[in-house]
């Protein structure tokens, strides 16, 4: 993967806003239906699945807690160390509860993996993962994701709520900027 800084600053589009709300649409449906009369506790990773979390909530008819876990795992790299650092950790006890956590990207599986056995740690009753993006060529640890948006290649992808050093995230789409020539 080439560095992010030596790229061009207009993003290209690689999912347009059009395809992100039909998909956003088609998992949240399948989470009515997997989770119909059921209360549920929906964690937001901080800060990248805030726009998803956002959209995908906003179309469901079940009672949610909303609860959000930050977590950082890259620093100032582009890439995952796999050392998982907490910046900030839910409230509420989950303990047979039904839990499903929202992830902007897996990439490596690392940070997924370290998530979900903290999760798994607190005895839910049960623990779903919705992506909004995989990277199966880039996956270092199996990890179980239900609820998958999209699976990409190898791009630094920026926009709808994914950032590069700070920036991006309020794009409407997902993109990628291409490396100067």
């Amino acid at each position: 993967m080439s560095n992010p800084a030596n790229r061009s600053s207009e993003p290209k589009v690689l999912i347009s806003a059009e395809k992100l709300d039909e998909r956003i649409a088609e998992i949240a449906s399948e989470i009515q239906n997997d989770y119909q009369g059921r209360e549920i506790v929906a964690i937001c990773v901080l800060k990248g699945s805030f726009i998803f979390f956002s959209d995908v909530l906003r179309k469901l008819d079940l009672p949610i807690h909303c609860e959000f876990l930050g977590v950082s795992s890259y620093g100032d790299k582009k890439v995952s160390s796999g050392e998982v650092k907490v910046t900030l950790d839910i409230n509420e006890p989950l303990e047979n509860k039904h839990v499903i956590l929202f992830e902007d990207i897996v990439d490596s599986g690392l940070t997924l993996s370290y998530i979900l056995a903290n999760l798994r740690a607190r005895r839910p009753a049960s623990l779903k993962t919705c992506a909004l993006l995989m990277k199966p060529e880039s996956m270092r640890v199996e990890v179980p994701v239900e609820y998958v948006g999209f699976k990409i290649g190898p791009e630094f992808v920026i926009g709808y709520g994914m950032d590069y050093a700070g920036k991006y995230r309020g794009l409407p789409y997902i993109g990628y900027l291409e490396p100067e020539h």
